[in-house]
């Protein structure tokens, strides 16, 4: 599994608000293009996000769906890109104190071709992506702090 984690100036709602607005998805996952919509009652297990991924007009158009949700603590998705596979994605948050929160990020290939490579060709093509998406949303989170 590609793991990555950061710490993040802001409280730890702030970093779940960000995660918990499924139409922010698109500014801040690396790839992710736009948002076509978000089920009503994301991020409950079940809801999806139907997002296009990939610069236009080569979008792939797919969803990723929550799959465990445990407010201000964990967020677990699948993540769909067929027919490049699908993948496992666990985002994990701790308050390091008031304002200071740690996330961490962890993704690994759970269906479709990907799957078939190995997990050091896996790590080196997801880790740099996935320290640049904490990066990302590490600018949302702060970014709601100062909005008033």
């Amino acid at each position: 599994m590609a793991e990555v984690s950061l710490e993040i100036d802001a409280p730890i709602d702030a970093v779940w608000a960000v995660l918990a607005d499924g139409w922010s998805y698109a500014g801040w996952v690396v790839g992710a293009s736009h948002i076509r919509d978000v089920d009503t009652g994301w991020p409950a297990p079940g809801r999806r996000i139907h997002h296009s991924v990939g610069p236009w007009p080569m979008t792939i158009e797919d969803t990723t769906e929550v799959v465990r949700c445990e407010p201000n603590r964990l967020l677990e998705l699948d993540a769909r890109l067929w027919p490049v596979g699908a993948a496992r994605i666990t985002f994990t948050l701790t308050a390091r104190s008031e304002s200071l929160t740690e996330v961490r990020m962890g993704e690994r290939a759970v269906r479709g071709p990907t799957t078939l490579m190995p997990n050091a060709v896996q790590d080196a093509m997801l880790v740099p992506r996935n320290r640049e998406t904490l990066q990302r949303l590490r600018a949302l989170a702060k970014g709601r702090l100062s909005t008033p």
